[in-house]
């Protein structure tokens, strides 16, 4: 190996696994634009934006105003809880300010222990909605009226139509872009490259549609209340029941205030959590092909550099270097073919990736998760317990 050189080799390998994984996004991306375009002048009206609210985030109010601003003609049921002071201000303070919006406020108990606090407010509110699609749009993400055209649109062909995941950068702190960079730099890579061997084998929880006869035909949210991860659960409902998900290229903006390196750690503990739930109940083939679109790309970067540091040669430096090149031009141009306006960090993004497998190490070792407010001990079928 000495003339090669294994820094030159695992280098290779990187750049060879990104451009495969570019390249069928980059294609998943074209076959979508090829399909009829949404109307986005559709019945707006027809469609049940069901939102469960949490207090805290400082943004709240201007993402919650902004979903209004972007769906105006969207029947909105917000689900907040009895003794959130801090969601019940801020509901009744966008109610005052946009009388002409479509609102209707959903107030809850305190979700049993062992139960999903969001499928808990879902589940009681379904009964309720009289609209035929449905639509679960987290409180921190914002969809515009173009991208609830396309999902509505993917509905015709599937049961589930979920959408693509973008983060709104502030630029404020290190650890928000960090977190930013991370989604921003995968979203394409994860869920659009598999598209091309497997259907999707999850959704994005943030954002998703269903037509609410269907929703209701596979039980509504109730097969979702005892587990943690509940858009993993809702996929695995569609499928029981012979279900098709769609994975639309949709974006959906996720705003979320990160107040320091602790709430990173956390968010990307649950994240990496929530990934092992799904990789244990893929089959072999579906295991092999995720851990070598996902996993097996951060290990080779590590090993790309103990592997110069240990060796350094002259071929193995440029090797390093064009693949340090090549993983800060894709997400660039997936971003731009995706219409995407991010802000492009290589060194974050770098970063970002070589602590994927530290993140993955940590959410094996450590099964409880502090969400929010609470701290939820996960079991390895996904359901919880308050610890």
């Amino acid at each position: 190996m000495g003339g090669l050189s294994l820094a030159a080799i695992f280098a290779c390998a990187y750049g060879a696994l990104l451009a495969v994984r570019a390249t069928r996004a980059s294609r998943e991306v074209h076959r979508q634009a090829a399909l009829p375009s949404a109307d986005a002048a559709f019945a707006m009206h027809e469609v049940a934006v069901l939102q469960p609210i949490l207090g805290g985030d400082p943004r709240l109010i201007d993402v919650l105003g902004g979903t209004l601003d972007a769906l105006p003609g969207a029947r909105f049921h917000w689900l907040v809880d009895a003794g959130d002071t801090h969601a019940r201000q801020v509901v009744a303070a966008l109610q005052a300010a946009r009388p002409r919006a479509v609102i209707a406020v959903h107030v809850n108990p305190p979700a049993p222990d062992g139960v999903n606090p969001k499928s808990f407010k879902l589940d009681r509110v379904l009964a309720t909605v009289d609209a035929p699609v449905c639509l679960v749009l987290d409180d921190d993400a914002t969809l515009t009226a173009d991208a609830l055209a396309r999902l509505v649109t993917a509905l015709d062909a599937a049961d589930i139509a979920t959408a693509l995941p973008g983060y709104v950068d502030d630029g404020e702190r290190l650890p928000g872009r960090l977190l930013a960079q991370f989604v921003n730099d995968n979203a394409a890579l994860t869920y659009l490259a598999p598209l091309a061997w497997a259907p999707p084998v999850s959704i994005n929880g943030m954002c998703y549609a269903l037509r609410t006869a269907r929703l209701r035909a596979f039980g509504g949210f109730a097969p979702l209340l005892y587990a943690l991860a509940d858009d993993l659960a809702m996929a695995d409902q569609v499928r029981a029941h012979g279900g098709r998900i769609a994975q639309t290229v949709a974006p959906v903006q996720v705003r979320t205030s990160i107040d320091g390196p602790a709430h990173y750690l956390r968010q990307m503990h649950r994240w990496m959590l929530f990934a092992t739930l799904l990789l244990r109940r893929q089959p072999l083939r579906m295991r092999v092909l995720i851990t070598l679109l996902h996993g097996l790309p951060p290990l080779l970067l590590w090993a790309t550099g103990i592997a110069l540091a240990m060796q350094p040669t002259v071929t193995g430096a440029l090797c390093v270097t064009g693949v340090l090149v090549l993983r800060a031009a894709v997400p660039a141009w997936l971003q731009r073919r995706l219409g995407v306006s991010a802000p492009q960090r290589p060194l974050l993004s770098l970063l970002a990736e070589l602590l994927q497998p530290l993140h993955l190490l940590h959410a094996s070792v450590v099964r409880t998760v502090r969400w929010r407010s609470r701290r939820f001990r996960v079991h390895a079928d996904g359901s919880f317990r308050v610890a």
